[in-house]
């Protein structure tokens, strides 16, 4: 532009910056619009980028990462046991091999004395492996807890009946052991399963002493289980033969015969025991609920 004219002398070239347009960013837009990249571009101290700002305008804030909402926990997979049938848990089976060896020992009972015996006493024996292996594998059922019952009083009862055959002049004492052995145990089962017990051996302390130390003493009821099942045993045998001579005219199972009977008589007692602690849970049991009735009216 060609200076102007002012009183004759000439005046200085002046170069006139043209107005910015509508909508153009200005001069002061374009450098905050720098330092904003330059603050995207560069990370923070502690090495995370925050990532890209919002665009101008937008007023929608980005959750921060450290508080994003954490997705719900999986759920825990089902312990082992549970996706194995109660039918297939070690005791049980344990328990179905001793049903065989019961029913294979009175097959042989009347030709086979020292085989039948023998299964008959294993059969026995493994009522105390097929206990400790449900406490151990966490396998307790009361499917278990009734099949280890069954097995026990069937057992007994058929010994006794062939033991009947045996010894005649005696059936009456082994329809009293039988029918002792059966309603004691149902009975005391009952009771127990009416008054919330989880197992017909998990006595209150509140309760009869005896059956206490019976069934939370482990050494003793071994010794009373495994002393009425020898003495049974033994008798059986002693029917057809001694056994081998352990002093003079004494045979073993003669002298197993004598050493189990004690304890096949404080096993009978306590089966008695058994009967009328039962028969008395059961008759309170009655009585309560009858007072509670009488004050609901």
């Amino acid at each position: 532009m060609s200076g102007a004219h002012w009183g004759g002398s000439p005046l200085p070239a002046v170069m006139v910056q043209p107005a910015p347009r509508a909508g153009a960013p200005s001069f002061l837009s374009a450098a905050e619009g720098q330092r904003q990249r330059e603050r995207r571009e560069s990370p923070p101290p502690g090495g995370h980028s925050p990532g890209p700002l919002p665009p101008p305008g937008n007023t929608q804030r980005r959750p921060h990462p450290q508080l994003t909402t954490a997705p719900p926990p999986r759920p825990l997979a089902p312990p082992p046991d549970a996706m194995v049938s109660v039918f297939l848990f070690v005791p049980n089976l344990i328990g179905y091999t001793r049903i065989i060896l019961a029913l294979l020992a009175f097959y042989l009972m009347p030709s086979s004395p020292l085989l039948a015996s023998s299964c008959y006493l294993l059969s026995s024996f493994l009522d105390c492996l097929d206990g400790y292996t449900a406490r151990l594998l966490n396998q307790c059922s009361k499917f278990g807890m009734m099949l280890d019952m069954l097995t026990d009083r069937c057992a007994t009862m058929c010994l006794l009946v062939n033991l009947s055959l045996l010894y005649p002049r005696y059936i009456f004492l082994f329809q009293l052991s039988m029918i002792l052995d059966i309603c004691s145990h149902w009975l005391h089962l009952h009771s127990s399963t009416v008054q919330g017990s989880s197992s017909h051996k998990k006595i209150e302390l509140s309760g009869n002493p005896i059956l206490h130390l019976y069934y939370t003493n482990k050494n003793v009821l071994f010794l009373m289980c495994a002393g009425n099942e020898i003495f049974y045993a033994m008798l059986y045998l002693l029917n057809f033969m001694e056994g081998p001579m352990v002093h003079l005219d004494v045979g073993l199972f003669r002298l197993l015969l004598w050493i189990s009977f004690p304890i096949c008589v404080i096993k009978t007692a306590i089966s008695l025991v058994h009967l009328v602690t039962a028969s008395q849970n059961m008759a309170a049991r009655d009585q309560a609920e009858r007072e509670q009735a009488c004050k609901a009216h």
